[in-house]
């Protein structure tokens, strides 16, 4: 079957960072300016064009998000350092306990929350206030790697630079709201100390701000990107939650009721453009699941 692309989904897939090679049309691509990626043929959808600009600008140039956030420096405390040693850590977090709070106030308990191990080795919590009352779109990544932790923030750098892109694809954005909205947080908030891997407990400790996040934000979708995340998201879904993401793709789940997709985190992204049609792909699903009844 010949592959069919209208100029939106061109558009969108230069917005990726992703180059369509036709053969015998004038889309061709020399090969040794680019890698030939075969896109899906998707229907078209009734939306925005995205703005057509320079290709795979995030592997060209790390930028941070639009609105850089001031992090706030905290000291470890005697309760995080004996939690590292491997010392009992304080009472779980409920989720009633956060039942209340308010943006300010659910991102200050995060950031002195000493709940679990990954507290000994977080500079500054990623939890951050939305700018936003409310945003169709809420992205769940992975914990926060160095950068993140940094900059107080997640989805920064390269990877949030090409997040944006993404999102701007489909007529959303960080620092909009409503139809147009987006808010991005850690599936966890603080970094795992020596970059080892979030344990189960670790991940169920957490939950419970992600759930305060998700009632704040109030999404219309859930657009889940890494394999902690997804862990998460499909915790109601019972052992479907520990399957490869790549046999989760493609399938509309749901958290708590919201739509949940499933797609590749965008630093997995940077490193293996092929995929970058997949992401295409799932976004596309994600708007299906956006106007859906």
């Amino acid at each position: 079957m010949a592959l069919q692309l209208d100029e939106r989904q061109r558009a969108m897939l230069l917005e990726m960072g992703v180059r369509v090679w036709l053969p015998g049309t004038d889309l061709a691509l020399a090969a040794d300016n680019a890698v030939a990626v075969q896109a899906p043929a998707l229907p078209a959808r009734a939306m925005p064009p995205a703005p057509v600009g320079a290709v795979s600008a995030a592997e060209q140039r790390p930028a941070s998000p639009a609105t850089p956030v001031t992090p706030v420096s905290r000291p470890v405390s005697v309760q995080a350092a004996s939690v590292a040693a491997g010392a009992p850590a304080s009472a779980p977090v409920q989720a009633s306990a956060l039942a209340a709070l308010d943006w300010d106030g659910l991102a200050d308990t995060a950031a002195a929350c000493e709940s679990c191990g990954l507290c000994a080795g977080r500079k500054h919590a990623t939890l951050q206030p939305a700018q936003q009352a409310q945003a169709d779109w809420m992205v769940v990544g992975d914990p926060p790697e160095e950068d993140e932790d940094s900059a107080a923030q997640a989805f920064v750098e390269a990877p949030g630079l090409l997040l944006d892109n993404m999102l701007k694809a489909v007529g959303a954005s960080r620092s909009g709201s409503g139809p147009q909205g987006a808010y991005a947080t850690n599936v966890v908030k603080c970094r795992p100390p020596h970059g080892r891997n979030p344990q189960p407990a670790d991940l169920a400790q957490c939950a419970a701000y992600l759930q305060r996040e998700i009632e704040l934000v109030q999404p219309k979708v859930i657009f889940a990107v890494g394999r902690f995340a997804v862990q998460t998201l499909l915790s109601e879904h019972g052992a479907l939650a520990t399957q490869p993401l790549g046999k989760l793709r493609g399938s509309v789940y749901r958290y708590r009721g919201i739509p949940v997709v499933v797609s590749y985190h965008p630093k997995l992204l940077l490193r293996n453009s092929a995929d970058k049609a997949k992401a295409w792909a799932d976004l596309c699903l994600a708007m299906d699941a956006l106007s859906a009844p």
